[in-house]
């Protein structure tokens, strides 16, 4: 009879190479654990990607990135410092309203001073400055959403006109769905802690250290998950697909057993695998089919997580053949609109680099939870779409002369009501498995800062367990 191979054991393994799998495998690689990094793709990076062509860079995945502290310390390691590309402070954001681009106010005097808003919503933003409120109870459906929380605060204005559409911006989403707990929890801990939203958000600004700076890299976003993948060296495997973790029978070698499929699935990694660390930083619906054989209860708390879809349209143009001048970080776009466009970044008042001179760059998106069926829709579709909205908004002359559409169809977590008591059940769940962690973006946040942030932890959980 021939003898069985010993298993192969990894002292951990991390699932999915986006940001945050790339993230912590890396960091603890750094501290010296053996961690190995499995992708079911042929490229590491997830939805961050760079592409370009010719003098143009199309950022097909979030089009820059705020510096976050672990960010900032993530790139001197990397050696990327002096890469980083930081955007002109104090662009002004625009609403489109009524068909012409407004100055977004972003400030307490630059929304009184705003003709956007009525008296009377201004009288309720002051009064929320001088008065004393608390977040109502949680009910059976779970948290307040964003909308419930907005129209109780500042009124039905506010919301359609201002919050709305920044909703859109950073979650593509619902804000009648989205838990504000979950999705902006600091203003949720403004009115916790100190009675007013705005009280709350002033003092927390004063006791930050300095205004967060908008950035990209030089060569695009791209660069960071390169930079990473490379560190990684041959402890990334793409192509391999976990399909099931389970626990070791007999704990020896290593308390989980992680089978794969895939093309490389029989190559110079054997399959399965045995370990003690398993790092989870797939989407939630992968998650859940991974976890459903270690204790079904994962998957329906993780399959719940919803995504919207998003479509990234990017449009190059002459420079000559807009009118408007592009001062700024580019538009918001209100549902009562009936644009198709969410928003639009002017990516080359941004960051110059992205487009050649002479010629500007604009990305556009579309889709979304008010308009998921435009993520069906065929590229040119689209491209033409956007062209013709654009084209009224900012008086443009001539088609563009590049283009690039990228659909993402599972783009964006969404932390609908109950977002915040899922999340405590998923992580009571994890903490019977030690050894376990899930690092992905349906937990504080999508923005790549908060992703880094996570993983940095999760990375610090695993080796050093929880905080005393």
């Amino acid at each position: 009879m021939t003898p069985q191979a010993p298993a192969t054991y990894l002292p951990a393994i991390v699932i999915g190479a986006g940001t945050s799998g790339l993230t912590c495998a890396y960091t603890l690689r750094q501290r010296g654990i053996d961690a190995h990094l499995f992708e079911s793709s042929d490229r590491p990076g997830g939805v961050i990607r760079s592409q370009r062509r010719g003098d143009f860079l199309f950022e097909l995945g979030p089009q820059s990135f705020t510096l976050s502290d672990s960010l900032q310390q993530l790139s001197r390691e990397l050696n990327l410092s002096a890469k980083i590309q930081p955007a002109p402070e104090k662009l002004p954001r625009y609403l489109l309203m009524d068909g012409q681009l407004t100055p977004a106010p972003l400030s307490p005097p630059a929304f009184i001073a705003s003709p956007l808003f009525s008296a009377r919503t201004k009288l309720r933003v002051l009064r929320d400055l001088l008065g004393n409120t608390k977040p109502p109870p949680e009910t059976s459906a779970g948290d307040e959403s964003i909308a419930h929380f907005i129209r109780r605060k500042f009124g039905e204005e506010m919301l359609e006109k201002l919050v709305g559409p920044f909703v859109s911006g950073v979650y593509a989403g619902d804000p009648q769905k989205l838990s504000l707990r979950s999705a902006f929890p600091t203003l949720y801990a403004a009115e916790t802690a100190h009675g007013s939203v705005l009280r709350g958000m002033l003092r927390a600004k004063r006791s930050a250290s300095g205004s967060p700076t908008l950035a990209s890299f030089q060569d695009g976003n791209q660069t960071l998950t390169d930079a990473l993948a490379a560190n990684l060296g041959p402890a990334l495997h793409l192509g391999m697909e976990a399909v099931r973790i389970l626990l070791s029978p007999s704990w020896a070698p290593g308390r989980f057993i992680v089978e794969f499929s895939g093309r490389n699935a029989a190559s110079a990694i054997s399959n399965p695998l045995h370990t003690d660390h398993v790092i989870i930083a797939s989407p939630a619906n992968s998650a859940a089919k991974l976890l459903e054989a270690l204790n079904p209860g994962f998957s329906p708390l993780l399959a719940s997580i919803d995504y919207a879809p998003v479509c990234v349209i990017s449009l190059g143009y002459p420079r000559a053949a807009i009118t408007n001048p592009l001062h700024g970080f580019g538009f918001l776009v209100p549902r009562t609109s009936n644009l198709r466009i969410l928003g639009c970044v002017w990516n080359s008042s941004l960051f110059p680099g992205c487009a050649p001179e002479g010629s500007v760059l604009l990305t556009s998106f579309v889709g979304g939870a008010f308009d998921p069926a435009a993520c069906k829709l065929p590229p040119q579709d689209l491209q033409t779409i956007v062209h013709q909205e654009l084209r009224r908004v900012l008086d443009i002359t001539e088609a563009p002369i590049i283009s690039n559409v990228q659909i993402w169809p599972r783009a964006i977590p969404q932390y609908d009501l109950g977002h915040h008591r899922r999340t405590q059940l998923l992580n009571q769940k994890v903490a019977t498995f030690p050894g376990l962690a899930l690092a992905g973006n349906y937990f504080d946040g999508p923005a790549v800062g908060a992703v880094v942030d996570r993983a940095r932890k999760v990375a610090d959980y695993v080796l050093d367990g929880p905080p005393a």
